[in-house]
């Protein structure tokens, strides 16, 4: 008969003290969700949906962040809450949807995370799955929710899927009709390997078809000699379909077409620099030349002195001059935020209207939320060094934006 082996005091002692930690961390986490209502409470805009307000001499914005029944809260004080728990511009927005989606649309759960028996983590899943619904269709979600701690998820998908059909069968049958606009593909950024992850959702028979011919093209390969496992050879044939079409020559010109940008370094001369890059993502010059001899097209660009200066007497921003800023900056050049710079508005350090120049050295990418932020409200930076920024919040809280990220200044102005 085996003996029963004898508990391992010291791995027991490890775990009491991770429990130890986590119930600290989990108390820690209520104490933030407390305070976070109480800041939404004090930062409400009143009026509709969308409406602006005026704010202390600047107009605002209140932003419904956690649907029907949640209040609107100040967008340039979201801001400000956003940047000093050090979260993305998006990702702290959604943090505190869910937060408010929880204290305003699900007391039951809300009540449960405060006295401890609901793990915060829980609570904020709840709420990201009740945030589409309306408010009697949520308060119908809580009511039942009895046992929030134990209850599981599939469990509450039922239970969403209920409280749908019972309150807003109209809405059920639309998002039914509108799935279709839902349907995207996305292609990340490629990585040093100059390899890129695909994302996407597809008509079911489209989804067939495509799976359909890569799986054709695939075992093609491998019977043409390829010694490529399945899952490489399906990727190269993916690759290939795109290639197929793209030579198709549609619109009357070659389809595939690398630019080639080369910068000013001090290695350009001799040629030492082995470190190429697609947007801001390091590549070996190896990856370059693989995709340029595939091309049927390639631009080489001007060389790109970044530290040039070449201001024009215009407020529009050239071509070369918009290039030259999204290579210094890659992103969004407010606190966290990462919306690449192609996608950024350029704003002008010094105000075109007071004599500022339309130059490199006077433009900084700003997303258009952040951009308002700055024109509208009481952000401001200044710019310490080409490519560094120095940004006060309202309320005085200080960050450094630079090259390698976002830096908190532990004391305030």
């Amino acid at each position: 008969m085996a003996q029963a082996t004898a508990p391992n005091t010291g791995i027991s002692t490890m775990l009491a003290s991770l429990r130890a930690e986590a119930e600290v961390r989990d108390a820690s986490l209520i104490r933030e969700w407390a305070t976070i209502a109480a800041w939404a409470e004090a930062n409400t805009v009143e009026g509709v949906e969308g409406a602006a307000t005026v704010r202390e001499g600047f107009i605002d914005t209140g932003l419904p962040l956690a649907g029907d029944g949640a209040p609107l809260v100040s967008e340039f004080a979201l801001m400000e809450l956003v940047a000093v728990l050090g979260r993305s511009p998006d990702g702290g927005r959604a943090y505190v949807g869910r937060i408010l989606g929880c204290a305003w649309r699900l007391p039951h759960v809300w009540a449960a995370v405060m006295s401890g028996r609901l793990a915060p983590w829980r609570a904020e899943r709840m709420a990201d799955m009740v945030g589409p619904l309306s408010a009697d269709a949520a308060a119908f979600v809580d009511r039942n929710l009895f046992n929030a701690s134990g209850v599981g998820w599939a469990q509450l998908d039922r239970l969403i899927a209920e409280a749908i059909i019972r309150f807003d069968p109209e809405r059920a049958e639309a998002e039914r009709a509108a799935a279709a606009d839902q349907r995207y593909v996305d292609i990340d950024e490629p990585n040093s390997n100059g390899q890129a992850s695909i994302s996407g959702l597809l008509d079911a028979a489209d989804a067939h078809d495509l799976d359909d011919a890569i799986a054709r093209r695939a075992t093609l390969l491998g019977s043409l000699g390829s010694a490529a496992s399945l899952d490489v050879r399906r990727s190269q044939a993916l690759g290939e379909l795109a290639r197929a079409d793209l030579m198709l020559d549609l619109e009357g010109s070659p389809a595939k077409r690398a630019t080639l940008n080369i910068h000013i370094t001090d290695t350009t001369l001799t040629g030492d620099n082995p470190v190429a890059r697609w947007n801001d993502r390091p590549i070996s010059a190896e990856q370059v030349r693989a995709w340029l001899g595939s091309a049927t097209k390639v631009v080489v660009r001007p060389v790109i002195d970044l530290a040039e200066h070449i201001p024009v007497t215009s407020y529009e921003i050239p071509d070369r001059h918009r290039t030259s800023v999204e290579l210094r900056d890659h992103t969004c050049r407010f606190p966290h935020c990462g919306r690449k710079a192609r996608s950024c508005d350029l704003d002008h350090v010094r105000p075109h209207g007071q004599g500022g120049p339309t130059c490199p050295c006077n433009l900084v990418p700003l997303c258009r939320r952040h951009h308002r932020a700055k024109t509208h409200s009481r952000w401001r930076y200044e710019v310490t060094k080409p490519g560094t920024y120095a940004w006060t919040s309202p309320n005085g809280f200080t960050w450094q934006v630079d090259h390698r990220g976002t830096h908190t200044h532990p004391l305030r102005t």
